[in-house]
């Protein structure tokens, strides 16, 4: 692991770094960007199974260094195989674009049925493709679903005339006809999102940015005054000495004016996730802050933490108080150490099926026994009444029945996502580590159980296992926010 880890970091600042600048009247940080999510499993064949993502961001593709690609596990009664897959890059015949290097095609990716024919699409990004609009501009493509799984592709061009890591995280919800299906497509210059109804000819209702401060690392959609409309939140990259980025709901409703506090004003972090925590039937949201304090007691956690803000009939207020999450939190495993990451990774999902959401958090910079990090994961059960932390319990590559072993800078938890694949109505758990094997990757599936995921029976996926042979670099399952923390 630790002897490619300088090699990868160059290859992915080759394609990303970046000479700062002025947007949205503060400063463009001059790091590397990176995509914070990935989809979730969805049935793209119709055959009542859903299917896994593996994104591999990293993968060469036909000669072209980190070009990307991403790797469809159809799901099954007996759960995933190898020998059951697709690899899908800009080569791919009914994929538009082609092949280059440094696309990194798959760095973010998000499922929804789009136009509401029965198959589940797969929206994929590349946002450091160069286009006509300029260098990195990025490009997001929707691959639809079909009775022969993902077998076309269209894209959704951005309507901003100088868009800068267009795609670097998505969104997708499929909540009904027209404009109660939606992607929202985050990028440096602006997040744009679109709403139905879309087809598989690459139509759409509408395409919209926000007026202002829709800039930035993470997007999601939820709807958090249970209006049946989905609520906006984007995550934007670190601003004016904050531990995190400023966390916005429905930024086309805010105009940033200098001297205000922008976004909801008593916390922030650097990626976003939403689900209904209580059962109370509106959703809420959650966001991971894995930076180090700024100002001790005052801003961020040590360790990283992660926020809650419930949502209510009047939705988020911006001076609402979030319910803060530390590995300090009663009932939480672990303990808040420097350079945790804690909430560097982040998914929301029902995973013990009490109807209630639950928060897995990664933290990809913890260490394990001496191995320094080597990377967790920890699940929070969503609760009707009482404190969050309660009952919550974390994995990690030294936990028994979870393959492979805990080694220094293995970033267990750089990614996580849920979904059933075997149609047993229990959740698996997707766990990556990007720069397991020398940066090659690797996802870990954990199969859903009673009062949620298990050890038992765990499996991991390496890259070589799903066809993808080169020796480094290839970051199965995702690179999350390991560029950015």
């Amino acid at each position: 692991m630790r002897m490619n880890r300088a090699l990868t970091g160059r290859r992915w600042r080759a394609a990303g770094l970046l000479v700062a600048g002025l947007i949205g009247g503060t400063l463009v940080p001059a790091t590397p960007a990176a995509a914070v999510h990935g989809a979730v499993p969805g049935d793209f064949n119709g055959d009542g199974y859903r299917d896994a993502v593996l994104p591999a961001p990293g993968a060469d593709v036909a000669g072209k260094e980190a070009a990307g690609a991403v790797v469809v596990m159809y799901g099954s009664k007996s759960g995933l195989s190898t020998t059951r897959r697709k690899t899908i890059t800009q080569n791919t015949a009914g994929v538009p674009g082609t092949a280059e290097a440094y696309d990194r095609f798959g760095a973010a990716t998000a499922t929804a049925d789009l136009n509401r024919d029965g198959y589940a699409d797969l929206i994929v990004s590349s946002p450091y493709e160069g286009t006509a609009q300029g260098i990195n501009a990025g490009t997001v493509t929707v691959l639809w679903g079909s009775s022969a799984g993902l077998t076309a592709g269209t894209n959704l061009p951005t309507p901003e005339s100088d868009p800068l890591h267009y795609g670097l995280d998505l969104a997708a919800v499929g909540a009904g006809p027209g404009v109660k299906t939606e992607v929202l497509a985050g990028g440096w210059h602006g997040a744009v999102r679109f709403t139905g109804p879309f087809s598989r000819t690459g139509s759409f209702g509408n395409a919209a940015m926000p007026a202002d401060m829709s800039w930035g690392e993470s997007v999601a959609l939820g709807d958090f005054n249970g209006d049946g409309a989905q609520d906006h939140v984007n995550v934007t990259y670190r601003y004016g000495g904050l531990s995190g980025g400023v966390v916005l709901v429905n930024p086309e409703n805010h105009v940033h004016k200098p001297g205000v506090s922008p976004g909801l004003q008593k916390g922030n972090g650097l990626i976003s996730a939403t689900g209904d925590l209580n059962g109370d039937g509106f959703a809420d949201l959650v966001v991971g802050d894995p930076d180090e304090p700024e100002v001790a007691g005052a801003d961020g956690a040590l360790g990283g933490r992660i926020l809650v803000w419930y949502g209510s009939a009047l939705g988020i207020a911006a001076d609402a108080a979030p319910v803060q999450i530390t590995q300090d939190t009663a009932g939480v495993p672990g303990g808040s150490e420097k350079y945790d990451a804690f909430g560097g990774a982040l998914a929301v999902a029902d995973l013990n099926r009490d109807g209630l959401a639950d928060i897995v958090v990664g933290a990809p910079y913890e260490s394990i026994g001496k191995a320094g990090r080597a990377g967790q994961v920890t699940v929070i059960p969503g609760r009707r009444t009482g404190t969050l932390g309660t009952g919550a319990y974390a994995f990690n590559q030294d936990t028994a029945s979870v393959p492979g072993g805990s080694e220094a800078d293995d970033f267990f938890g750089t990614t996580v996502a849920a979904g059933d694949v075997n149609k047993d109505g229990k959740a698996e758990l997707f766990v990556g580590a990007a720069d397991e094997n020398n940066s090659t990757g690797a996802v870990w599936v954990l199969p859903g159980g009673t009062s949620g995921p298990t050890a038992a029976g765990s499996r991991m996926f390496t890259a070589s296992s799903v066809g993808l042979t080169q020796q480094s670099g290839t970051l199965l399952g995702g690179n999350g926010l390991l560029w950015v923390i």
